[in-house]
């Protein structure tokens, strides 16, 4: 893999992880919301990541399946299926019949380690895209 190969890889985790964070803050955000235009309340999401050979000739594709040389994608923003989390509260304007109020199966906790985890991910990438930029101009300048 070249150097621009690293760069790219290193751009695509960081988009990556910043859709992962922007998913993470989602779900933050709406730990409270009860009530969504889809119906009952929000439902968590999470982000699937797919692993992904860059675009190369057919020889450097199998040498990077063998280097482990892939790039990581976004795949989907899946809607968690777990079921709401029911808290008594008879007088809340979304109660159903019996008192209960259905909020979004949420841990904030959870949720906070793994924006801590998107955030560290997004900063190896960085770290990454630095080092190849680096060696970039050190090679452009060995050749001056």
């Amino acid at each position: 893999m070249n150097l621009f190969g690293v760069l790219e890889m290193g751009g695509a985790g960081m988009s990556a992880e910043r859709l992962r964070a922007e998913v993470v803050t989602s779900n933050l955000a709406n730990v409270e919301t009860t009530r969504t235009p889809e119906g009952g309340p929000y439902r968590r999401r999470m982000v699937r990541f797919r692993a992904e050979v860059p675009h190369a000739s057919p020889f450097q594709l199998a040498f990077e399946r063998s280097t482990g040389g892939r790039s990581v994608r976004v795949d989907a923003i899946v809607t968690d299926q777990a079921a709401p989390e029911r808290r008594y509260q008879p007088g809340h304007p979304d109660a159903d019949g019996q008192g209960y109020v259905a909020y979004p199966a949420i841990q904030p906790v959870a949720e906070m380690a793994d924006l801590l985890g998107a955030v560290r991910a997004y900063e190896a990438n960085a770290a990454s895209v630095q080092a190849a930029k680096q060696m970039i101009q050190q090679a452009i300048e060995i050749l001056r």
